[in-house]
């Protein structure tokens, strides 16, 4: 109970979502060609972050460890979890929703906007949205990392819980809704291959290896976590907002452009940008008065 107690937010909310995800792998496990491996996997960031926490007072005296378990760990759990999507989500929800989000795409468009968006296509402008594209995994741990090493410790601790509520959040929200996105189901449609000029390519290439192929589409992580990120970046840093302004605009045009998105996963990815700020809010004002905690 002592332990419970000493729960962060971002904790309390790590230990959550590693014990559903284990209890469903562990009820769902004759649907799931990898049960075993899934459940030892999110048993074994159970565990660790079980001993984090337990051994706080006195990891967080060394300057690395501290950073390990505020910084390093929630990164990895975000990671592996996602790497882990690949061999969950399909198999508990095998029906893709690409159909209905093509549709929809159609009728806000009167068209396919990945199609529509190849008039403005050039090498250049492929390589600068696709590496604005590829920022989605450093912006959220450049903002922490600011806000740690200038010792803004509150706002660290509410940046990570929002973070990791966002992409939790994203991932609940893959196996609810599988889709595949318009690089796969759309590339028949397309009359051009996204060329570079000088990265793009390799750019793809490497995003293609680490992430393989997921039911990831919508809503569009992407989107909400770059959100989230620029809405605690303009509370807390306003030096990373106005350099992470422009480059979230070109992140969010970029999901389309590079044709890993519908427009409804980004519409998709707002709302769910919003529902992050209203349940974290809600939550992390309810931790601070429990803790007695002046704002």
């Amino acid at each position: 109970m002592k332990l419970l107690r000493a729960l962060r937010p971002a904790e309390s909310l790590s230990i959550l979502f590693l014990f559903s995800l284990i209890a469903v792998s562990a009820g769902l496990h004759e649907r799931l060609s990898h049960a075993k491996v899934l459940i030892l996997t999110y048993s074994a960031l159970f565990g660790v972050q079980l001993v984090l926490i337990a051994n706080r007072e006195a990891l967080v005296k060394k300057k690395s460890m501290d950073v390990f378990c505020n910084v390093a760990f929630p990164v990895l759990c975000v990671i592996v979890i996602f790497d882990s999507l690949g061999w969950i989500v399909h198999d508990i929800n095998p029906r893709d929703i690409d159909p209905l989000l093509i549709r929809l795409d159609y009728l806000l468009f009167n068209g396919y906007p990945t199609v529509m968006l190849e008039s403005l296509q050039s090498p250049l402008l492929t390589d600068i949205l696709q590496v604005a594209y590829s920022t989605y995994y450093f912006l959220p741990v450049s903002l922490g990392l600011i806000l740690k090493l200038r010792g803004s410790e509150r706002e660290f601790d509410k940046t990570v819980f929002m973070v990791l509520l966002c992409f939790y959040l994203s991932y609940v929200g893959y196996m609810l809704f599988p889709a595949l996105g318009p690089r796969f189901t759309m590339r028949h449609l397309q009359s051009t291959e996204l060329r570079g000029l000088f990265v793009a390519e390799q750019v793809q290439t490497l995003l293609n290896t680490l992430e393989g192929i997921k039911r990831d589409a919508f809503p569009s992580g992407h989107t909400a976590v770059a959100l989230v990120v620029l809405g605690l970046a303009y509370r807390f840093h306003k030096g990373f907002f106005a350099v992470a302004l422009p480059v979230v605009a070109l992140l969010i045009f970029s999901t389309v452009y590079c044709r890993y998105h519908y427009v409804v996963d980004v519409i998709g990815g707002v709302i769910l940008a919003g529902i992050t700020f209203f349940i974290g809010e809600k939550y992390y004002g309810y931790w601070e008065v429990r803790n007695d905690i002046s704002r």
